[in-house]
């Protein structure tokens, strides 16, 4: 499994704590997750890299207001996509 496909899954499972309403837990591995991610987007291109940042953006906004199912979604959805798009590991 690529580093990228593993960031893949990680995703997916925190996204499953979330929905699951293990918050407390879901908002620890989201923190450990996008601690991983940040390094390996610092080396993308500036498309890649305001992808991230945006995204990053919203996923906080969600988890600060609580809004667990959107940031589940987040998880499970546009950061797929995005560590897709742009992290061959």
């Amino acid at each position: 499994m690529s580093m990228s496909e593993a960031f893949v899954v990680r995703a997916r499972d925190c996204a499953v704590l979330f929905r699951l309403g293990r918050d407390v837990e879901a908002g620890l591995v989201m923190i450990d997750l996008m601690s991983e991610l940040q390094p390996c987007f610092d080396q993308v291109s500036p498309q890649g890299q305001q992808q991230w940042l945006q995204l990053l953006t919203l996923m906080l906004q969600c988890q600060e207001s609580q809004n667990w199912l959107a940031l589940a979604d987040y998880l499970e959805y546009e950061l797929v996509e995005v560590v897709t798009d742009n992290l061959s590991l």
